[in-house]
């Protein structure tokens, strides 16, 4: 355990809160008994950690994150195996990604081994929280925002770290069924050198209009392009997106406007593993189109911490529809969804060392 934890002080609820069932359970709506922060201040740097009950913030209506939004946040969850054992997935990663963010926000460096400590040390708390039902996990929310009031721009002096606990089902109610997407040409999610590789709010609040375009539409989700050209394949909402192109994959490159994604990260190792060829490669949604007429395009499907996999069954670009395989998901989705399910739930081995058992 991180030094700093050993001054942990932990407040356990009065109150303990009735658990939902588990087999009804939405994606980010019920919240556990207890939330990590940890305080920083310049010169002071981070310091007294605690586990209090969870319950609202207080924060003056000066503080920065309200009014030039300097936040960041994470996601990753928590599993029950099939033996009882609770175990992460790939904590360091997101750690990693922790710092890469607030490099960019101006926000203090956190140490990778206190911030996966906290999390363990949170989870073990609410540990009777992690369901065991089909399909669910117990989602982690590690978050930073700056507090410090004062309505000048510059990097705040004071921050809170905070961890809040969702004990979550599938993020798409309708399960592991090929989505709808809509391919955006009108707005844009990043451009080089902007913020498209760090885990902030901006990004998502950026993005908005576009999916509720799409859903008025009947799409699911948004397909981004490159902010420059309109040409570029990148993201798919807030996952990383693939393309099964003559039995090769194809996935845009990170070079700083879509964000490292640690599912992104692990579908490729094994798919590299299985012999598959990946290139991770800028290439245009033209492409994509005229290799869904030539038959070459295969699958399409989406990664990322909530869905995990998202198949693609269907795509329109300026009103031009195409339908992937038969709008079915295809062989490589549901292989690397119950590959990488399997691992996180402790239903297949583990040959990569990702998950961490408490």
């Amino acid at each position: 355990m991180s030094d700093l934890l050993k001054e942990l002080k932990i407040t356990k609820t009065p109150n303990p809160k009735a658990k939902p069932d588990p087999a009804a359970l939405g994606f980010g709506e019920e919240f556990t008994d207890h939330m990590f922060i940890l305080d920083y201040d310049e010169g002071a740097g981070w310091h007294d950690p605690v586990i209090v009950p969870y319950g609202p913030l207080s924060l003056d209506p000066a503080a920065a994150v309200l009014h030039y939004a300097q936040e960041m946040f994470e996601g990753l969850k928590t599993y029950r195996t099939e033996a009882g054992h609770v175990q992460l997935f790939r904590p360091d990663m997101n750690a990693k990604r922790t710092n890469l963010t607030n490099d960019r926000l101006c926000i203090p460096f956190m140490d990778e081994e206190l911030y996966v400590a906290a999390i363990k040390a949170l989870v073990s708390v609410d540990a009777d929280w992690v369901p065991d039902y089909p399909g669910t996990s117990l989602y982690i929310r590690p978050y930073i925002i700056a507090t410090e009031p004062f309505l000048g721009v510059r990097p705040a002096d004071q921050y809170k770290f905070i961890i809040i606990l969702s004990p979550v089902g599938p993020y798409y109610k309708e399960g592991l069924k090929p989505t709808k997407i809509f391919v955006e040409d009108e707005y844009v999610r990043a451009v080089l050198g902007s913020t498209g590789y760090a885990k902030i709010g901006g990004n998502y609040a950026a993005s908005l209009k576009s999916q509720v375009k799409a859903h008025k539409k009947g799409f699911t989700q948004v397909l981004w392009l490159d902010g420059r050209e309109r040409r570029y394949v990148e993201e798919i909402g807030t996952s990383n997106a693939f393309f099964v192109i003559g039995g090769e994959v194809f996935t845009a490159p990170l070079e700083g406007t879509i964000l490292p994604g640690i599912t992104r990260d692990s579908v490729i190792t094994i798919l590299k593993d299985r012999g598959v060829t990946v290139r991770e490669e800028r290439f245009t949604i033209d492409e994509v189109y005229a290799a869904a007429d030539s038959g070459a395009l295969s699958e399409v499907f989406a990664s990322g911490t909530a869905a995990v996999i998202s198949p693609v069954g269907e795509m329109l670009w300026k009103e031009n529809r195409i339908t992937i395989n038969e709008g079915r998901i295809g062989p490589l989705s549901q292989d690397l969804y119950d590959t990488i399910t399997g691992i996180q739930s402790g239903r297949l081995a583990d040959p990569y060392g990702w998950t961490v058992r408490l």
